[in-house]
């Protein structure tokens, strides 16, 4: 048994739907963040199976990909640092608590 692209599109489907629904259904800040990380990474692995099963010998999958993992990195930097403002100002990691603009 070999590994074709369908393996890959399950798995990045599953990864994709599992962090959609964490985003969706989760109220701990920290929970939606390591979902939209597992949405990422589902389109990563997209990406890069298409990139070698698609057109082989061509890289533009992998670039891509490391472009979205240095922007999750930096989505996941600013999150935090929102998220220690919140918990040092208010005492809470609840989305459904972030109602203001202004603290």
């Amino acid at each position: 048994m070999s590994i074709d692209l369908e393996h890959y599109l399950v798995l990045s489907a599953t990864l994709f739907a599992i962090g959609l629904f964490g985003t969706m259904a989760k109220r701990n800040f920290v929970v939606i963040l390591m979902s939209i990380e597992l949405m990422l990474n589902g389109v990563n692995v997209a990406m890069v199976a298409f990139s070698r099963y698609v057109v082989p010998g061509e890289f533009t999958g992998h670039v891509f990909a490391i472009f979205i993992i240095t922007v999750a990195a930096a989505e996941v930097a600013i999150g935090l640092g929102i998220l220690l403002g919140l918990f040092n100002r208010r005492g809470i990691v609840d989305a459904s608590e972030m109602d203001l603009l202004k603290w």
